[in-house]
């Protein structure tokens, strides 16, 4: 058997075990390629998300981790980029789905915190809501108080409900762009490192954070960091050259990998 084949096989068989293993698969990914123009930045991609659970997409520096999130709600459109394949959310097509209501059922979180500098933290974490047209004031005010404890930010801006969004420290700030995701109440939320521009105790927040929220989304998020991917996921997909090489289950990926390719990236022999 050729050896490209064997391997695609090993990798088909292991998203296999995950599906047969999780009792819900929130988003089914099949035979995903995603272009800019006429280059090819995903091959093939082949994967079931479950639900409630956190997926740790992990891979060198420009191996199309971005480029599948952003594939997930269609924002990769948004940048020019085209796809192939199918990707469903609970079964149905998100390509034939309004885009607006994509981004409602899958949030996105992106590396740098951007709340919305001439908002209060609470316009902030409601922004989407009121371009949505909602504006029962009472009811906004409970879902500014539950977005931001489910974000576990509450305690420490409850006193300063009306300060601008952007006064608050780097790691708050991301809790707030948090906060701001769930208030919408998605499904899905998409995390591109989140952490990466974050000191050592905020980017311990947002992992406990992750932790916490995968009792009620499903969750994939972006990393370069190999300790992050292991402490926060349940399942973990490793990107290399727009192809996905494993996916697992994450105590596996980074004890026992299947591939030595795979066990080269998480010991750092390269990327």
């Amino acid at each position: 058997m050729d050896m490209k084949i064997h391997e695609q096989s090993e990798v088909a068989a292991a998203v296999e075990e995950i599906k047969v293993h999780s009792r819900e698969n929130k988003i089914s990914v099949k035979d995903l390629c995603a272009y800019f123009g006429k280059t090819k930045v995903l091959k093939n991609i082949t994967m079931d998300i479950p639900s409630k659970k956190v997926v740790a997409i992990i891979g060198p520096s420009g191996c199309g981790k971005s480029t599948f999130l952003r594939s997930i709600n269609r924002m990769h459109e948004v940048v020019g980029g085209t796809i192939t394949g199918s990707i469903l959310l609970d079964g149905e097509d998100v390509m034939k789905l309004d885009p607006v209501y994509l981004r409602r059922k899958i949030g996105m979180v992106f590396q740098k915190p951007n709340p919305f500098p001439t908002m209060s933290i609470a316009n902030n974490v409601v922004a989407g809501l009121k371009m949505n047209g909602f504006r029962n004031k009472k009811a906004l005010k409970g879902i500014v108080e539950k977005a931001l404890k489910q974000a576990a930010l509450w305690d420490e801006v409850k006193d300063n409900l009306n300060d601008s969004g952007a006064n608050i420290s780097g790691g708050q700030q991301q809790r707030l762009c948090i906060a701001r995701t769930i208030a919408v109440n998605p499904e899905v939320i998409l995390m591109d490192e989140p952490a990466s521009a974050l000191d050592p105790i905020s980017t311990a927040k947002v992992e406990e954070l992750i932790f916490e929220l995968k009792k009620d989304f499903t969750i994939i998020i972006v990393t370069h960091n190999m300790q992050q991917a292991a402490r926060v996921s349940d399942y973990t997909a490793f990107f290399y050259m727009g192809e996905l090489v494993e996916y697992s289950d994450t105590k596996k990926m980074f004890t026992a990998p299947d591939k030595k390719q795979t066990e080269d990236y998480i010991t750092g022999r390269f990327g």
